[in-house]
């Protein structure tokens, strides 16, 4: 390809300007060879003559192709030379807004002087496992190629930033380190990331200061080293610092500051605390106030200041050493201002003793006035025989001040450094590393110092570094891809290095003293930095210990790693060659030296890992945002070794393409028969061979062919002059084609007009017969409709006369036969009516003779009574042998036991006998019904003819029963009919109101209806995200939990058994549901099982317990008392019964009712309180030991030792309480038995054997009402002659005996009670005169306390109140809560029980009825069905869970019932609940669900195991809700799944904890599916090919050259995602999971395709095309046809895609005129308009065809979008999760139809 091709007419140029640099223009003519100048027109049309050097031959540079320029990589130009360069970082920063830019492996950040949205956590995770070369260039793809290689290669890393001040280095350094953080975390609870993160703030208060060109300029270069454990997550850090520019603390430039420790100090001067520093503003010292101004715009030093302290106390220095750091800097500035005075002689000065500022020196430092005073003024000169003390000049002694200030700085910044350094330092061992090193640029000034060539030195050494680094790489990528290697000739600044370095160099001459003429003007005293050793020694001696121990002898030559105590092993630095010997009489050494050892040491550490480059650019000095400075950016591009990167690349095969790659893209210039090649290689190499004719242009590798520069633009103008030519050949035809279609439109529509026109004519003659016929049959239908109308009414008048006139006689006919029916009816009732009345006057004087005859009978016996009964020898004979018999009759019932067992055998056995006999006789009468003989059939038809009368009479009964059930029935139809009449009435009144009230207020009704509607549904969705976002928190920190709990296991590995609390219970631990109930009784008990229930962990710090159980006391305390009064009552009664013994005309019940009642409630006492000892001593154990436990864990005893001290004195209270109790009892037995003596001495009037229902109970309100009987029967009757002598009378004394007794026991117990409310006040009233009394004492003593002590009493006080009645009212809460749980309980048994009773009875009286009908038939006894009930013992639990759930496998149960576990496991609780066994229930639920989480944290990666245990979670769950007994989850249930119902247990708070495990296992699912899909997203929905030939193939550099990338193709299609979703979808429905939950399994996965796909699109320049949007349109077509097919439609998944289909939709449209971008604003409603904004940046055309977007384009876009309150983000939440609801779903199988399969190993499991 000759020079006369490349610089043809309409070739594009760069041409050198200088304001530009660089600047485009076009050939107006050809050039020919020999041409002296070319002809150009600029930009601007102007036209100009451009000279050529004919000897040079020096042509402008040509310009890129288009659609080149905005490329990732610079190095994918085809035209490799600065002004391509410099134009593309131009255009992608000033059009694109990108600030990043790959060079090769160097990444080429531009400051935008603005915050970008572009370093997130979403950002972080989206280039997160990503490879370098797939994302646009961003830090985190430098950070995450760091980190991929550290853990595959296991090779330390290195990220070199450099750059000019204000470039962005240190920003740029510190997101790299965000990256690290979190990405790698930490290993431990340490922190260490925020540690390293927290050093900022520090290093940036005493390394940083205000330049010309910064305002926050590190002023230091510094080298962090991450350390990395095994599974390379964070354990530590390490810092080491580099040339501190110690100049800056005693000289400052114009418009600069001095460090900004200073400043903020001075701005703190005034707190108390610092007081003694004696500052002041900082203009006052001279170190502060050389540079002018002292502030800086927008920043307060004094918050800086207080941000600073926090992170010296975040990193652990303590509050003195703060206090004396402070110290020192101050010191530092008085130091500065110290007066020197100049002697006459001028060899000598002084400094006045009375000067304030070296007082405050060498007070806060605290050293000798005077000797300071004479050493700064003085130095000591040593020979080999003597010592002088010579005198120094003005100018020496400033020097000698100025040295001895900044080295007092470099001590304590070094100091400082060491001990950030001990805060990152762990003890672990450090597996790998990764450095990130923030140093200088090349530093280029008007007058460069002794820093800045320093500076460049160190720049020259890292430049040398990159440069074989580079050459390294390209060397193995030749090699690799074996092509012939030539030596390519680089620029190698080794000559530059060794006049600074080498012997004789510049640094030893520098160091000999020697004179050098090179603008070296304060170059030896800043080499020298001399401090002299008398100085030195007065600091070691300072009372300070900081002090002294900055200035003992460092062990390390450099001073700018080492501390004052010795070297540390974290920052010292040690030099591969032995360091020089130090002189002892100064400081001798240079700083050129200490800089050059720190150096090499530096480089040796880079050399030994793998680099990674940053090179920051600054666009423009001023600072302004976006703002690109062409001079200054080519300025830093030359110096940063960006150039040199381009030209070591140019001067090879900068292009290199994949066969694949550029068969796709230049495939158009391939012949056709070329095409029927399969080999792509082969085509490749001939078409090349045809096209370029220099085979040195280009090279054929292994995988790849490599072009030199400028042939890809060549291929590319040969790609697009084959476009031109098709396209004008596709023009043409399609213009033809356009002609042609045009003439067959006209000729069709000229057709199409005749043809209506014609039809039309057709239509009005046809119109106009039809008109006429239809007239001519409307006449006709008339006049016959006319005549049969007449005929009707003629009929109809003759109807209505023959009706009237039959209805007349029918109702005279009905009238008489009604008459006679009523006379009937009314002789009958009137005859009835008389003879009932007679019949009940006989009765009544009946009765009341009977009545008086018993009651004579009666008062005579109770008066035999009543004597008998005050004989002490009836009670004798009473009470003797009750013992004796109680005990007989409990043998007699055991006796009674056995012989029911014993009749129960024989029972069985007659059973089987009869079922013999029953069998023989069947045979025999089959035998006699075969044998000839007797007719044995007479007696049966006897029988059935009797049969016969009875079902007669049966069905007479039956009829006169259902005529009267008509009768009834008509009467109730015509109540129902008026009530439905009234009903309809009222019922249009109300439509009518209704409709009145609707219309006026239907609109505003409806309105906000449908607000508060979505109001609440938002609401309703943001709490179950939170609370799902809470569960899932819960879960991690869960997770978090077992963790650690292993790592301490096997760090400990103490021997022995240790109480693990995963065995107990973890239904409270996984929710903070406890429900525990009190009662008055059993609070304690509840109290302690609460305890149980919640763990010992939670419960032992829980104060409510223990205040229970103090209340308890309090109780049985005054249930104590309340013994003591009663038994005290009882003895005065017995004492005044013994005395005087009144006359008994009552009958005394209540004696035996109270010592019974005594008894009972004495036992019971002593029950609980054993009980309750033996739960105290169970929870004080339990503490201790939890106590023990955490002692050696966390050695914080102090609460636990205080609760057990507590429970101690609790139980000593409770053994005096049993000790009270106890004597109780002796006295309540002696107090019966004197009371069991008196009454035997009285005689027994309460003898009721003389009648016969006397021993019978009579219950009160059935005798009040046969008393209310008598006395009507008295009242009525009045005739005694009918009295009889059946003994009659005597009953009815006996009823009005037992109703005097009744009211008798009522009095008594209304007395009773009347004197226990009395005694009860008056207790109450005690105990609230001895509050009084404690208060008044308390208000005593309150007063004599100071005010805040009485306030804070007071508080106490009232605390103490409102805990009593909080206590007091959940109490009642918990006991009315109780007594209604078992109210329904026992409402739930007796309604079973009255259930299974009527269905007894129905069956025995069925049984009944067959026995009488066949008295030769035998009831056999009928197997019962299986219940739905599964049986097992307490001790198979464990077999029960490890076989159901532990060891299971899902392909076990392939063919089974899906949720098969779910419903064992509910019948096995149905049978405990059945039992009445709550231990059982709580320990099988508890069981289960730790379990099922065992194995969800074994099988934590497998979809199958999660999905299979969320199937049978939620399965289960929803057995618990439909068998509950709540009605609102019973209506879908049949009655056989009714009797399946839960009887005695509410399971409501387990159920919340199976949602929220179910929640767990869902997140858990999802994460698992993301897991697997993720690495399939972005390959299938961005990079394949789903519509072939679709996508051409750009120009590529070195991206995709990244070594992290793996040899193999990584590529997925979409087939592979709709297969995995297939898999997932088959995998869910054969385990029965819920269709609800499918359906939002599949959205949330969509969601997530939507945001990885997105995310990619926004973060990639190379995707973002109008084929791939085609591309994503296919391809979520596919995916919402997949929807469809599976009816999976209405999962919400399709809306979750929408900002995907509007991004496909964006891509595609066009983008140019303003009704373009309203149209594009309407469309993309669920893009933010950042999204929107960088896609339309990202726009790439694919070839030459196709425009850009234009940046007036976005600009409108962004003006129109500006009235959106669109989120600041740009990417989507890949993590979100949507909150998953989990439906009521009601299963249809019945608990006794399920079959358990043998594969499972429950045989000890019993069907009940």
């Amino acid at each position: 390809m000759s020079v006369g091709e490349l610089y043809s007419q309409c070739t594009r140029v760069w041409i050198p300007d200088p304001d530009e640099v660089w600047r485009s223009a076009e050939l107006t003519k050809d050039y020919k060879e020999g041409d002296k100048s070319l002809q150009l027109r600029l930009e601007d049309e102007t036209i100009l003559e451009y000279p050529i050097d004919v000897q040079r031959n020096q042509l402008p540079f040509l310009r890129n192709p288009d659609i080149l320029v905005g490329e990732n990589d610079l190095t994918a130009l085809s035209y490799l030379h600065e002004p391509a360069v410099l134009h593309n970082l131009k255009v992608r920063f000033l059009e694109s807004n990108h600030i990043y830019t790959y060079c090769g492996i160097v990444l080429v950040a531009i400051n935008p002087y603005e915050q970008l949205p572009i370093y997130g956590q979403d950002v972080i995770y989206a280039y997160s496992g990503q490879n370098m070369g797939d994302m646009d260039p961003h830090i985190f793809a430098v950070a995450e190629e760091a980190y991929k290689q550290m853990a595959r290669d296991e090779k330390n890393q290195s990220i070199i930033v450099s750059g000019e001040s204000g470039a962005g280095k240190t920003v740029s350094a510190k997101y790299a380190m965000r990256y690290f953080a979190t990405v790698g975390g930490s290993a431990s609870e340490t922190n260490i990331e925020e540690k390293v993160l927290a050093s900022s703030p520090i290093m940036e208060a005493i390394g940083n200061a205000k330049t010309t060109r910064n305002d926050n300029s590190s002023r230091f270069g510094k080298y962090i080293q991450i350390g990395f454990d095994k599974r390379y997550h964070i354990i530590g850090a390490n810092m080491r610092t580099y040339l501190l520019e110690k100049s800056r603390v005693v000289f400052q430039a114009d418009d600069e500051r001095n460090y900004h420790i200073f400043y903020q100090l001075c701005a703190a001067a005034g707190l108390p605390e610092f007081k003694e520093l004696a500052l002041t503003s900082a203009e006052d010292f001279f170190y502060t106030s050389q540079g002018g101004d002292t502030s800086i715009e927008g920043v307060d030093d004094a918050e800086d200041f207080e941000k600073t302290r926090q992170a010296f106390t975040l990193l652990g220095v303590r509050e003195s050493h703060q206090i004396s750091i402070f110290k020192i800097i101050a010191s530092i500035l008085h130091l500065g201002s110290v007066e020197i005075q100049a002697e006459r002689d001028g060899d000598s000065c002084s400094i006045s003793p009375q000067d304030e500022h070296l007082s405050n020196f060498c007070r806060l430092l605290g050293v000798e006035h005077s000797q300071m005073e004479h050493w700064l003024c003085h130095r000591k000169l040593v020979t080999t025989s003597e010592t002088y003390v010579k005198t120094m000049s003005l100018q020496q002694v400033i020097n000698a001040r100025n040295a001895l200030a900044k080295h007092i700085y470099a001590q304590l910044f070094s100091w400082i450094v060491e001990h950030i350094n001990k805060a990152l330092h762990t003890s672990l061992k450090q597996h790998s590393f990764i450095g990130v090193l923030d140093i200088y640029g090349f530093e280029t000034f008007e007058v460069n110092s002794f820093e800045q060539f320093c500076i460049n030195y160190a720049n020259e050494k890292l430049q040398q570094q990159f440069n074989s680094h580079v050459f390294k790489l390209e060397q193995e990528e030749y090699m690799k891809e074996q092509i012939p290697w030539t030596l390519i000739d680089f620029y190698d600044n080794q000559p530059c290095i060794d006049l600074i370095e080498a012997k004789l160099g510049i640094l030893d001459l520098l160091d000999e003293e020697c004179k050098v003429e090179y603008l070296s003007d304060g170059f030896l005293e800043k080499n020298r930095d001399t401090v002299y050793e008398e100085q030195i020694n007065i600091l070691k001696a300072s009372k300070f210990p900081l002090v002294a121990d900055l200035f003992h002898d460092d062990k390390d030559p450099v001073p700018a790693t080492t501390s004052g105590k010795g070297s540390s092993s974290k920052i010292s630095v040690r030099s591969a060659r032995p360091p020089m010997k130090a002189s002892n009489k100064e400081h001798k050494k240079t700083v050129g030296h200490q800089f050059r050892t720190s150096l090499h040491l530096l480089m040796e550490t880079l050399n030994a890992t793998t680099p990674h480059y940053v090179r920051c650019i600054k666009p423009n000095d001023e600072k302004l945002p976006f703002h690109f400075d062409p001079k200054r950016a080519v300025q830093q591009l030359r110096a940063c070794g960006v150039l040199e990167t381009i030209r070591i690349s140019a001067a090879g095969y900068p292009s290199r393409w994949a066969y694949h790659d550029f068969f796709n893209r230049y495939r158009v210039l391939v012949k056709k028969r070329e095409l029927a090649n399969t080999d792509k290689k082969a085509i490749c190499r001939s078409v090349l061979e045809n096209l370029i004719k220099d085979p040195d242009k280009f090279q054929f590798g292994r995988t790849k062919i490599f072009f030199r520069a400028g042939q890809v633009a060549y291929l590319e103008k040969l790609r697009a002059d084959k476009f031109r030519t098709a396209t004008i050949m596709i023009q043409k035809t399609v213009r033809g084609w356009l002609q042609k279609v045009k003439y067959r439109r006209l000729k069709g529509a000229t057709l199409t007009l005749q043809r209506y026109c014609r039809g039309h004519l057709a239509r009005r003659l046809a119109e106009h017969l039809r008109r006429t016929r239809a007239a001519v049959v409307l006449q006709k239908h008339y006049g016959m409709q006319r005549a049969r109308q007449a005929y009707q009414r003629v009929r109809r008048a003759a109807v209505v006369i023959q009706a009237f006139t039959r209805a007349m006689f029918v109702r005279r006919t009905y009238r008489q036969v009604l008459m006679e029916h009523k006379a009937t009816t009314i002789q009958k009732h009137v005859r009835g009516w008389m003879a009932r009345r007679h019949f009940q006057r006989l009765r009544d004087a009946a009765i009341v003779i009977q009545c008086a005859f018993r009651m004579l009978k009666a008062r005579r016996e109770l008066k035999a009574l009543r004597i008998e009964a005050r004989s002490a020898e009836h009670l004798k004979r009473l009470n003797v042998g009750m013992e004796n018999k109680v005990v007989q009759l409990q043998r007699k019932i055991d006796e009674q036991n056995k012989e029911f067992k014993t009749l129960s055998e024989q029972l069985s056995v007659t059973t089987s006998t009869y079922t013999m006999e029953v069998e023989r006789l069947k045979k025999e009468l089959a035998h006699y019904q075969q044998s000839p003989g007797e007719d044995p059939s007479l007696s049966l038809q006897e029988e059935v003819e009797s049969l016969r009368t009875e079902l007669q009479r049966a069905h007479s009964e039956r009829k006169i029963l259902e005529d009267a059930h008509s009768r009834e029935k008509d009467e109730l139809r015509k109540r129902v009919a008026d009530l439905e009449q009234e009903n309809a009435l009222l019922k249009d009144e109300k439509e009518q109101l209704n409709n009145q009230i609707l219309c006026q207020s239907k609109d505003e009704f409806a309105q906000n209806s449908v607000k508060e509607n979505l109001l609440m549904k938002k609401e309703l969705e943001e709490e179950r995200s939170r609370y799902q976002n809470l569960v899932k928190e819960y879960s991690q920190l869960e997770q978090r939990y077992d963790n650690l709990r292993d790592e301490m296991t096997i760090i400990k590995q103490t021997p022995g058994h240790r109480r693990n609390p995963s065995n107990q219970s973890s239904l409270e631990s996984d929710s903070n549901y406890p429900s525990i109930s009190t009662s008055d009784i059993g609070d304690t008990e509840d109290a302690l099982q609460q305890v149980e229930e919640i763990g010992l962990e939670k419960a032992a710090m829980d104060m409510t317990v223990f205040l229970k159980l103090q209340k308890r006391v309090r109780e049985l305390e005054q249930e104590r008392k309340k013994l003591q009064v009663q038994l005290e009552k009882r003895e005065q009664q017995d004492s005044k019964k013994v005395q005087v013994e009144p006359p008994q005309t009552d009958i005394d019940l209540d004696p035996d009712a109270d010592l019974a009642y005594n008894s009972l409630k004495r036992q019971e006492l002593e029950s609980e309180n054993k009980k309750l000892k033996n739960d105290l001593n169970e929870l004080r154990k339990a503490v201790a030991d939890q106590a023990m436990q955490n002692n050696s864990s966390h050695g914080s005893p102090d609460s636990y030792s205080l609760l057990l001290n507590q429970l101690k004195l609790a139980h000593e209270e409770l053994e005096v309480r049993k000790e009270e109790v106890l004597i109780l009892r002796t006295q309540i037995v002696s107090a019966d038995q004197r009371r069991l003596a008196g009454r035997n001495a009285e005689p027994n009037i309460n003898a009721r054997s003389s009648w016969p229902n006397s021993e019978k109970h009579v219950d009160q309100e059935d005798a009040i009402e046969a008393y209310h009987g008598v006395c009507q029967t008295n009242s009525k009757t009045e005739d005694w002659g009918y009295l009889n002598e059946d003994g009659e009378l005597g009953l009815a004394y006996q009823g009005l005996k037992q109703v005097a007794r009744l009211l008798e026991a009522q009095l008594q117990a209304q007395s009773l009670e009347h004197e226990e409310e009395v005694e009860r006040l008056k207790s109450q009233l005690e105990a609230l005169k001895e509050e009084m009394d404690k208060q008044q004492q308390t208000f005593c003593q309150t007063l004599l306390l100071s005010p805040e002590a009485q306030v804070e009493f007071g508080i106490q006080q009232e605390i103490s109140r409102l805990t009593n009645e909080n206590l007091d009212l959940k109490e009642l809460v918990e006991k009315l809560e109780k007594n209604e749980r078992k109210l329904k309980k026992q409402l739930k048994i007796y309604m079973k029980k009255a259930q299974d009773l009527e269905a007894a009875q129905a069956l025995a009286q069925s049984e009944r009825k067959r026995h009488e009908l066949n008295r030769q038939v035998t009831v056999q006894r009928k197997e019962k069905d299986f219940q739905g009930m599964l049986e097992y013992h307490k001790e198979d639990e464990a077999l029960l869970i490890r076989n159901l759930v532990t060891d299971l496998k899902p392909q076990m149960l392939s063919g089974a019932v899906p949720c098969l576990p779910a419903y064992i496991l509910y019948m096995c609780i149905r049978h405990a609940d059945y039992t009445n066994d709550d231990l059982k229930v709580h320990s099988l639920l508890t069981s289960t669900i730790n379990g099922i989480k065992k194995v969800l944290k074994k099988h934590n990666d497998d979809f199958e195991m999660t999905s299979f245990w969320l199937s049978n979670t939620c399965r289960l769950l929803h057995c618990l809700k439909q068998y509950s007994g709540d009605e609102g989850f019973m209506t879908q249930n049949t009655a056989k799944q009714n009797e399946h119902c839960l009887k005695n247990f509410d399971l409501t708070e387990y159920r919340q904890v199976l949602s929220d495990l179910s929640i767990q296992i869902y997140q858990q699912l999802i994460k698992i599916a993301e897991g697997m899909l993720q690495p399939m997203i972005v390959s299938a929905m961005l990079e394949n090919e789903s519509i072939q030939g679709l996508s051409g193939v750009k120009p590529t550099g070195y991206r995709k050259r990244s070594s992290s990338m793996a040899d193999g193709d990584n590529s997925y299609c979409l087939e592979a995602i709709i297969r995995q979703m297939n898999a997932f979808h088959t995998v869910m429905c054969d385990q029965g999971l819920d269709p609800e939950i499918i359906l939002q399994v599949f959205k949330q996965l969509f969601y997530m395709i939507n945001a990885v796909t997105l995310n990619n699109l926004l973060l990639r320049k190379d995707v973002c095309s109008w084929s791939t949007g085609m591309q994503l349109r296919y391809n979520i077509s596919q995916l919402e046809e997949w929807l469809r097919g599976r009816n999976l439609h209405q999962s919400g998944a399709v809306q979750t895609m929408e900002p995907l289909i509007q991004a496909a939709q964006l891509l595609q449209l066009k983008k140019k005129t303003q009704e373009d971008a309203e149209a594009i604003c309407s469309l993309c409603t669920s893009l933010s308009t950042q999204q929107i904004v960088k896609i339309l940046n990202l726009y790439t055309p694919l070839n030459e065809f196709e425009e850009r977007v234009t940046v007036a384009f976005i600009r409108t876009i962004q003006a129109q979008l500006q009235e959106r309150n669109d989120p600041q983000q740009l990417l989507l939440d890949a993590k979100h999760m949507f909150p998953v609801v989990f439906p009521f779903n009601p299963s249809s199988l019945t608990m006794d139809s399920i079959h358990i399969p043998a594969c499972l190993n429950l045989e000890f499991l019993n069907e009940v």
